[in-house]
């Protein structure tokens, strides 16, 4: 049985792995604690390993470095040869961990330019009903609002219906835009029936979260809902609040709220920056056949 002596040492905080100089030695218990020389060269196969094992660690510093606000978005990174040089370490080596964080996200190489730190972005889920502070405050970021109108409103035809309401009826319309890290994220506009929350625009929504004033004031606590989310260009107004530079794409998502009992409580439109975020869901097949689902049925053109 042998045992492989490896060493290890630490630089700039990065834990570096080394081998015997040029050779392996085993320890064979059968020898009574005598040292074999094996004289066996394994310089390629421990270069891979040691390879290997050094680019994740030289990006997990640069994503630390990255995270601890170090390097904000936008910055360009040191260059192959610098990287190269402070971390001790081949410009492959280099290489491999950049490609490895611009896959994940957190950096874009632009050829001749040079390595910059992407904007961050936000993961939101679409299986579970939250709000939006709610699911950011979960994510740790810091969710502030912008009050831009809260009024009530007529409802009209698109309202009326979607809210189940008469034509007419008092709606009650917040704007407002949303802020991640104290910079603009997103636009919502929220429509609720009145005749629901009687008083609720006495509460400060650049401050409360709507979902928890319906929740402990008014016994409504969101229970399911129906959304779709496409991608549309920003308005003139829309790209000046979220500081886009036009002509810009925006997520779209359109959503109605209900109850447990099925009552329409919200109808919301939000338009979400479309370099910040980005939508997740987990997938499972279905038990109905594939054939079933992607079926093309024909086109009724009524001719005989």
């Amino acid at each position: 049985m042998g045992v492989i002596i490896i060493c290890l040492r630490i630089y700039r905080g990065l834990l570096i792995l080394d081998s015997v100089p040029e050779l392996l030695y085993t320890f064979d218990r059968t020898c009574r604690n005598k040292w074999e020389h094996v004289g066996i060269a394994l310089a390629r196969d421990r270069s891979i390993m040691m390879t290997q094992a050094l680019y994740k660690q030289i990006g997990e510093s640069i994503l630390g470095q990255i995270q601890e606000g170090k390097l904000q978005p936008g910055a360009r990174l040191p260059s192959e040869h610098a990287l190269s040089e402070q971390y001790q370490a081949g410009r492959n080596t280099i290489r491999h961990a950049l490609r490895d964080l611009a896959a994940q996200g957190y950096v874009e190489t632009v050829q001749g330019v040079g390595t910059f730190v992407t904007e961050t972005h936000f993961p939101k889920t679409v299986e579970f009903l939250y709000g939006f502070s709610q699911e950011m405050a979960q994510r740790g970021k810091q969710v502030t609002s912008q009050l831009l109108e809260a009024s009530l409103i007529s409802a009209d035809p698109l309202l009326a219906r979607i809210l189940r309401l008469q034509l007419g009826a008092e709606v009650v319309f917040l704007n407002r835009l949303r802020e991640v890290d104290q910079k603009p994220a997103a636009i919502e506009r929220a429509y609720l029936p009145h005749e629901f929350c009687l008083g609720i625009l006495e509460h400060d929504f650049s401050k409360e979260s709507l979902y928890d004033v319906l929740a402990a004031q008014y016994n409504m606590k969101p229970d399911h809902a129906e959304q779709e989310i496409g991608a549309e260009l920003a308005t003139p107004q829309v790209a000046k609040l979220m500081g886009l530079v036009q002509p810009a794409t925006v997520l779209v998502i359109r959503r109605e709220t209900r109850t447990a009992d099925g009552r329409v409580i919200e109808y919301v439109e939000s338009e979400f920056r479309a370099d910040r975020f980005r939508f997740y869901t987990n997938l499972k097949a279905s038990a109905f056949s594939p054939t079933a689902v992607f079926q093309r049925f024909p086109i009724d053109t009524g001719r005989e």
